[in-house]
């Protein structure tokens, strides 16, 4: 009884390996008489058809190679958020059957041929990265030579994880892995070829992403490694494909609508610092800045920390302190007209210094000092109140005109007020002129880093 049922425990074993050791060590050779002007007769391949289940091998211990190759057809969506890569790949693969072979010439010339796939044996070739569902289509067809060679192309949308560095978005250049090894055979039993170069993957894809999209490729590199899998082991053949984004679209929509704003932003400062419609101005141009970063908002990656969002941050900084400097400039003009405080003696001295000819400092005030009743003066040296006054008339003069002492003191105070309120304005626009040019110093840097960064 044991011996019985230890016989029917290995039986399926016996029949499987006389399935594996049937035709060792010899071909099936395909007789010709299938072969005739209409096609190749199905019936003289069911041997081989009955095979499709194990490795096509005539020794179970030598394993099978297979070479692989793809083409880049087109990269679908790089989604920075999720970390993917979607492209479309043409694979192929080619091994060889050893059971499969036949004369051409006593064939009627036929050296290859296409069948079914379904009907041959198929390695189970896989990509380590891709996460989505294998929707490869089905009832695809394999070409098969007299030699037994068999080419397999399987199109294949990969949908693969991909690890993304958007920094430098939109002028970045992303890295990824597509690895393929077999899920079942290991190492000893299935070992991965290239059919092509890589240089031809890399010139063919090329050609055909540059058509379209909004990547480009760059190049694509192999590497060999294996991997392994607690004690087993398997052979792989890793890709690694460097794609770059085309920045136009993104120059044309974020760049330079960006650059225009504060370009004017910039130009607003030649308006008269005493004008009332700088301010105005300036507040309108940052609202109009935060409307156009609404609306591209949806152009700038989501997921992560890139160099473009630090761009816009800057420039909408740089703007509001635009602002803030228009309106310390408005309110020291304001105090210099209605209520001057009194000049201390070392901010005369600067200002004096900084308003002597061939001196780099601004010094001359602006017309639209008419506007606030300011009378342009050369401010000679001053060393005390007194002497401010050179145009007040002395005692003796205002005795043969006969004004009175009173009527000689107010004009000293005016005069003395007059001389004060056009030295605070020479200074508030001085103030004005030298925040400019820091405004335009921390801007140059600000762009000319950001440009910089870019570049490396």
């Amino acid at each position: 009884m044991e011996g019985s049922k230890l016989h029917r425990e290995r039986s399926p074993f016996y029949l499987v390996l006389a399935l594996l050791l049937q035709g060792r060590g010899s071909t099936f050779t395909i007789n010709c008489s299938g072969f005739d002007h209409y096609g190749v007769d199905p019936s003289i391949l069911n041997p081989v058809f009955e095979r499709k289940a194990f490795r096509p091998v005539t020794d179970i211990s030598v394993p099978t190679r297979v070479n692989i190759s793809f083409t880049m057809s087109a990269i679908l969506d790089v989604d920075e958020q999720l970390q993917l890569l979607s492209s479309f790949l043409w694979l192929e693969m080619v091994w060889d059957n050893p059971f499969i072979s036949w004369n051409p010439e006593e064939c009627k010339g036929i050296a290859k041929f296409s069948i079914a796939a379904k009907n041959l044996w198929l390695p189970d070739i896989f990509i380590v990265e891709s996460i989505d569902v294998d929707k490869t289509p089905k009832d695809l067809k394999a070409y098969v030579s007299n030699e037994g060679r068999i080419e397999y192309n399987e199109p294949m949308k990969v949908t693969s994880v991909c690890n993304l560095d958007i920094f430098y978005f939109p002028f970045d250049q992303q890295n990824c892995t597509l690895t393929f090894r077999s899920f079942v055979y290991t190492a000893e039993h299935l070992v991965l070829g290239m059919e092509k170069e890589v240089w031809e993957l890399t010139d063919v894809s090329r050609e055909i992403v540059q058509a379209y999209g909004e990547w480009e490729l760059l190049s694509i590199k192999k590497a060999t490694p294996k991997m392994s899998v607690g004690p087993n082991l398997y052979d792989q053949i890793a890709f690694y494909v460097s794609v770059r984004r085309r920045p136009s679209l993104y120059i044309i929509n974020l760049l330079m609508p960006s650059s225009f704003l504060v370009a004017i932003d910039a130009i607003s400062f030649y308006l008269p610092a005493e004008s009332e419609n700088r301010a105005p101005f300036k507040i309108t141009l940052l609202l109009g800045y935060n409307v156009f970063l609404l609306m591209m908002n949806d152009l700038l990656p989501t997921n992560g920390t890139s160099l473009i969002s630090v761009y816009f941050a800057v420039c909408l900084s740089l703007m509001v302190v635009s602002l803030l400097e228009t309106v310390f400039i408005t309110y020291m003009l304001y105090l210099a007209t209605t209520q001057p405080p009194p000049m201390p003696r070392w901010l005369q001295a600067l200002l004096l210094h900084c308003t002597r000819p061939r001196r780099c400092c601004p010094t001359a005030p602006r017309k639209g000092n008419k506007d606030l009743g300011l009378v342009p003066t050369h401010l000679p040296d001053l060393k005390e109140p007194a002497e401010l006054v050179g145009t007040v008339p002395g005692p003796r003069e205002a005795g043969s005109n006969g004004c009175p002492e009173s009527v000689r003191a107010q004009h000293e105070r005016e005069a003395q007020k007059q001389h004060l309120i056009e030295l605070w304005v020479q200074f508030s626009l001085m103030m004005d002129t030298l925040l400019f040019c820091l405004y335009l110093l921390l801007l140059a840097s600000s762009i000319i880093t950001v440009i910089v960064l870019w570049n490396t």
